[in-house]
């Protein structure tokens, strides 16, 4: 495979899953939580990196597409391990402690956007969560952008 079919290919697919990701939230109503938000910024920088990296030539976008998904990575890994439990997630990701609030302040805070948990897993395939998939499709796409970073044609 040539420099550009890995980096059309590498870019297109991370510009598929975030709209995946959006089909998902507005077709499919199901609201993201602050770790599923963040794990589709890695994508959106390797979907911008793409164009730029076929215009300027070099390895040095590519790296910068292999970064963001290795960083990605990261992301759905911990987003997978509070998923399972095996950590704590932030907490922006829990539900509220209301053990503490008055009526008045649960029913202001009831009022605000919903808290949409990150350690619920609100779809699977094949056992796997959306961010478990997701770290395995950023895995391989950082392959994809080392390749055509050490290609030069």
């Amino acid at each position: 495979m040539t420099r550009t079919h890995l980096i059309v290919l590498a870019a297109g697919a991370s510009a598929t899953l975030v709209i995946a990701a959006l089909a998902f939230q507005y077709l499919g109503g199901l609201a993201p939580c602050p770790l599923c938000i963040l794990q589709r910024w890695p994508h959106l920088l390797g979907a911008v990196t793409g164009p730029v990296a076929l215009a300027i030539g070099g390895p040095a976008l590519p790296v910068l597409g292999a970064a963001a998904m290795l960083a990605g990575t990261g992301i759905a890994l911990y987003h997978s391990g509070v998923e399972q439990g095996w950590w704590d997630g932030p907490a922006t990701c829990a539900a509220p402690d209301i053990s503490a609030l008055s009526a008045e302040d649960l029913l202001a805070q009831i009022m605000e956007a919903p808290v949409v948990r990150c350690d619920e897993i609100p779809w699977a395939l094949l056992g796997l969560s959306m961010a478990s998939w997701n770290a395995l499709a950023s895995l391989v796409l950082a392959g994809l952008w080392l390749m055509a970073a050490r290609r030069t044609v």
